[in-house]
């Protein structure tokens, strides 16, 4: 249970380190971090990333966030209280994009 707390609160301040924090002009201001896994034992944290944007936004951003997770992992361990503060892999989630193109192609089949 403590573990829900954890990712709820990781990515809360994961967000808004990345939307106020981040200088790196890779990172897009349309950034989301939709899910985080924090691993048990908080050596390990997965973050599922949405971007709007092509594929080349979505990986400057991707390369932007993990040039900077020195500076994001810092951040997090003033911020949170934890043992140790967990090493971040970024990963880009598809799920926005997918739903969009889904809608899409509804929207095509309907209208013919």
């Amino acid at each position: 249970m403590k573990n829900t707390r954890i990712n709820g609160e990781v990515r809360r301040e994961l967000a808004e380190i990345i939307r106020g924090d981040i200088k790196d002009p890779r990172v897009s201001p349309l950034t989301s971090v939709v899910s985080v896994e924090v691993a048990p034992d908080l050596k390990t944290c997965k973050a599922w990333i949405s971007v709007y944007g092509d594929e080349q936004v979505q990986k400057d951003t991707i390369a932007g966030l993990k040039s900077a997770e020195g500076y994001i992992r810092r951040e997090l361990a003033a911020r949170i209280n934890l043992r140790n503060t967990p090493e971040i892999r970024f990963i880009a989630d598809q799920s926005i994009e997918h739903g969009v193109r889904m809608s899409r192609l509804i929207d095509e089949v309907n209208q013919k």
